[in-house]
């Protein structure tokens, strides 16, 4: 059976005394946590070596983003093996914030993809259509391109180890989130285009999220379609009271 999934994405947000104080809330109350659902956290990535020293079994940490090089005169850049080396579990590849500001193509992603899986880091790979592309009847084609671009040079033993998170790059930040029709739709679309490449038993045990304005309000209602797993969770994951509820949405 396939994981269900909560991974809160903090972004750019919140200073060291902030950060240390939501994480020790997280950690405190992880026992009111959906004891089936796998948590995963994704601060900046200075406080993930000192988060890492003060682990709780519950909590999962993730990068935000990694270099595709192993080493090397890469300045600002961090390595897959340097996250190995502090106990990072996950990292997330290809955001939609990552493609637009950064330029990342599927290309690039397909070789971070890479760095991680070699390093037993499981890649969080986001795809996802922007607003005009969703208008125009296009998104469908922009996520299978996005999608086979970047993973279906792998074996299906590799593919098998991502998590892969749909974002409908309309309903980030915007306060628009799509329907759990619209949901549903794109996440039965991904896993059966995983199926016509892999068989339908690999397609079904990798794990969708759905990461677009999701919060505890509508949480239940996205989870409970068939081909949702979980969240990759923005906002909602800066405070514990929202967090916590998204996290037992299932």
């Amino acid at each position: 059976m396939r994981k269900n999934i909560v991974a809160g994405n903090w972004k750019m947000n919140l200073s060291h005394k902030e950060a240390l104080s939501l994480y020790d809330s997280l950690k405190t109350n992880s026992n009111e946590m959906d004891k089936h659902t796998t948590v995963i956290v994704a601060p900046p990535s200075i406080y993930l070596s000192e988060f890492s020293k003060n682990k709780n079994e519950k909590i999962k940490l993730a990068a935000q983003n990694c270099s595709e090089n192993e080493n090397g005169a890469f300045t600002g850049e961090i390595s897959a093996s340097m996250l190995q080396s502090i106990g990072v579990e996950y990292c997330l590849v290809g955001h939609s914030e990552r493609r637009a500001y950064f330029n990342e193509t599927n290309e690039l992603l397909k070789h971070k993809v890479e760095a991680l899986l070699a390093k037993a880091i499981t890649p969080i790979y986001c795809f996802g259509e922007v607003l005009k592309e969703r208008e125009s009847g296009n998104h469908f084609e922009v996520v299978k391109a996005q999608v086979s671009e970047a993973l279906f040079h792998l074996s299906a033993e590799a593919i098998s180890k991502i998590v892969l998170a749909y974002e409908p790059v309309w309903a980030i930040g915007t306060g628009k989130t799509a329907s759990p029709d619209q949901a549903q739709e794109m996440h039965q679309f991904v896993r059966r285009l995983l199926s016509d490449k892999y068989g339908e038993a690999v397609a079904k045990e990798i794990s969708i999220l759905y990461g677009g304005s999701c919060k505890p309000t509508n949480a239940k209602e996205l989870f409970a379609n068939q081909d949702v797993d979980g969240g990759l969770i923005g906002g909602a994951a800066l405070k514990a009271e929202t967090f916590i509820p998204v996290i037992n949405g299932f």
